[in-house]
């Protein structure tokens, strides 16, 4: 076992069985070795149970403070895990409390509201109430397959009352980065591939820098026609260099390198971290708001020894959850994620190196997007 094998042996040994652990560490040697990451001899890594759901967790960072409306969320996600172990009973304690907070603690979940949204606000809560019970007659059938969609569509309408909380923008981005565009809000992106289609939404609540350089770009139709250049299997599938020698985005104004920071959030901060990996902080535990947990996080890549280097190339994040358990990979708090793949998983498994970027729009969110 080679000396940086040994150190990572250390990280992960309390919670992985050998013979796992050994796949484990022989390929994040050989990730690091492809992308050039440094191996820290003193890393932590978060430990904890990972949401994967690429939806929960946009709905978990947005900027809201109303804990009633988190307890419903919360009901209704874990349904989910219930259902894998057909544990009925629980599912439906689920459906009590949440029926239980729908009713009972109404005026709780419009008390953040602002005034003219509240009476939107109380149309999603009564479909919510009346969806809460055709889910419980649902449940009483034992159908898997419905309950999961009833779910899911119950969890739309949670998400669409938490965007009605959301009141302004949560921070104001440093002054130095003015002179880059930045996204205060979200924004969905349509990606039309030669295999077929992708839909990605972009968070600027939690990366307003990067999601702004992304959703700019896209808008200007810059990604139109270019290849995944790079692909990893079960790992990353990259695209965004530009044909020449560029590597980047140059900016027909200035005639110069659009360099874009990194920047992650995380929750509790004021602002998010610019320039500097949470690894160089020293801050090993600490969780990105919008880590690299779910299937097709999208992230900008940038050179292996500038967190700052980056432009227009970024990356999915594709892994085997068997193999790169969410929430103890190297990569949260090292490169800066900015949205999550939320339809069209078949496609992104199937594209490699060479398959091609048909065009990209934006469908959704455009009037979020803040040009310099």
């Amino acid at each position: 076992m080679n000396s940086e094998k040994k150190i990572l042996f250390k990280w992960f040994q309390p919670w992985l069985t050998n013979q796992v652990l050994n796949v484990v560490l022989t390929l994040v040697i050989f990730i690091a070795g492809l992308f050039s990451w440094p191996t820290p001899a003193s890393a932590i890594l978060a430990q904890g149970d990972a949401v994967t759901d690429p939806r929960a967790i946009l709905r978990y960072s947005l900027p809201i403070d109303n804990d009633f409306v988190r307890k419903l969320q919360g009901n209704l996600e874990d349904i989910s895990n219930q259902l894998r172990g057909k544990r009925w009973q629980n599912i439906n304690r689920d459906l009590k409390n949440a029926s239980f907070v729908l009713s009972s603690r109404r005026e709780k979940l419009l008390a953040t509201v602002p005034n003219e949204r509240k009476t939107q606000a109380e149309s999603l809560i009564e479909q919510l109430a009346a969806g809460t019970e055709e889910l419980k007659e649902i449940v009483a059938a034992k159908d898997r397959e419905a309950t999961y969609v009833k779910r899911q569509e119950l969890l739309g309408l949670v998400g669409d009352l938490e965007q009605l909380m959301v009141v302004g923008f949560p921070f104001e981005i440093p002054e130095e980065y003015n002179n880059l565009p930045q996204l205060l809000g979200r924004a969905t992106v349509a990606m039309e591939t030669n295999k077929g289609d992708l839909e990605i939404v972009i968070d600027g609540y939690s990366a307003p820098v990067n999601g702004g350089n992304f959703v700019d770009l896209v808008k200007r139709g810059f990604y139109d026609g270019l290849d995944f250049n790079r692909a990893e299997d079960f790992y990353i599938l990259q695209a965004g260099d530009p044909p020449g020698k560029e590597v980047g985005f140059i900016d027909p104004q200035t005639n110069q390198y659009r360099a874009i920071p990194l920047e992650v959030l995380v929750p509790g901060d004021e602002l998010p971290v610019y320039g500097e990996t949470l690894e160089e902080l020293g801050r090993y535990l600490d969780q990105p708001a919008i880590p690299f947990n779910a299937y097709g996080a999208i992230a900008l890549a940038r050179p292996a020894d500038d967190p700052n280097g980056g432009s227009s190339q970024f990356f999915f994040f594709k892994f085997d959850t068997e193999i790169t358990p969410p929430g103890y990979n190297l990569m949260d708090g090292r490169y800066s994620v900015f949205g999550y793949l939320v339809k069209g998983k078949e496609v992104l498994e199937e594209l490699t190196a060479g398959d091609k970027i048909i065009s990209a729009k934006v469908i959704d969110g455009i009037e979020n997007l803040k040009e310099p």
